[in-house]
């Protein structure tokens, strides 16, 4: 059952879907740790500071005022070191918060940010799941950033790998609850959809998502308005790797590194089968993009540096997640 307007879809993945019913710790990021670098370096400046300034003022009562200074600038330096509010990492977040509201602001969804510059975005859907803590091991020492699609229901048995891409600072998208097939549901279905997903990644400490990635690809209009409602951006995707069909880890690696160019959003998978081809391919296609010059990021930092296209041309067919 849908609301009657036309089905739009990108995929047509795993067969035909079911036919309606529910089927900030520390960042790890490189840029993140070398702003945090600044800021401990400073610490220490400052640190040392206070102590010459104590030293010098002996035994006396008043504050010497080299010694208040200090003080002030070293609590300055530890709220940016921090991950809240001023902070380097909270800024940061901040504005990849506002780069999402500005592409809102022309388009519902993206499937391909701009060519400003050469970056590209990483993204994983159906996790978490078994697989999960491999990919995630490459990604983390590699210190490549990426972006999950996360399904609700999986929380309750693989949340320690939510807990980890938290900790590494990376972002969790909306994947629906059950991965079910969006266009198929009624309006209240497709919100409890989006809903019920929310609140089980939040019971680990995840923010309200503010991408959105629909399962199978199968979206409609009733779809769009509910993402409007919650100020949440349909992210689609430039090359899907079809991992899913086991097609090997070279392959999968080809795949995407012949088809990178500047903005492209790559889909992959770290759950929902057998993805030990997916956790194998990711040290070829890191070393791969880096060789050509791309720089990896998360999707909402790529739709900072580069604001997607207005007229987002969106696949009829294909594979999705």
């Amino acid at each position: 059952m849908h609301d009657g307007t036309t089905i739009r879809r990108t995929s047509g993945r795993r067969g035909s879907p079911p036919k309606g019913g529910m089927a900030r710790n520390w960042s790890q990021e490189p840029h993140h740790r070398r702003r945090r670098g600044l800021a401990l370096l400073l610490f220490g400046a400052a640190a040392i500071i206070i102590l010459i300034a104590v030293a010098s003022r002996g035994g006396g009562a008043t504050p010497h005022p080299a010694a208040t200074s200090a003080a002030s600038f070293f609590g300055r330096i530890q709220t940016l070191a921090g991950g809240g509010s001023g902070s380097f990492a909270g800024n940061e977040l901040a504005a990849e918060d506002a780069g999402i509201d500005r592409t809102l602001a022309y388009t519902p969804l993206v499937q391909i940010a701009g060519s400003q510059h050469k970056e590209v975005a990483l993204t994983f859907d159906d996790g978490p799941g078994p697989f999960t803590p491999q990919v995630l091991s490459v990604l983390q020492r590699e210190n490549i950033p990426a972006t999950f699609f996360q399904v609700g229901e999986l929380q309750k048995y693989f949340h320690a790998s939510t807990s980890q891409i938290l900790a590494m600072g990376d972002p969790i998208g909306d994947h629906t609850y059950s991965h079910a097939p969006m266009s198929h549901l009624s309006a209240a279905e497709q919100q409890k959809q989006l809903l019920d997903q929310v609140s089980a990644i939040r019971q680990y400490g995840a923010p309200f998502p503010r991408l959105f990635r629909p399962p199978y690809g199968y979206w409609n209009r009733t779809t769009l308005a509910l993402l409007h409602k919650y100020r949440m951006l349909m992210i689609l995707w430039t090359i899907d790797t079809e991992d899913f069909k086991l097609p090997g880890s070279a392959a999968i690696a080809h795949t995407i590194l012949s088809g990178a160019r500047p903005g492209a959003i790559f889909l992959m998978h770290d759950a929902g089968g057998n993805r030990s081809q997916t956790a194998a391919a990711r040290p070829e296609i890191i070393h791969g993009l880096r060789a050509k010059g791309y720089k990896l990021v998360t999707v909402p930092k790529l739709l900072l540096d580069n604001p997607p296209p207005r007229n987002q041309q969106v696949p009829l067919s294909g594979s999705g997640g």
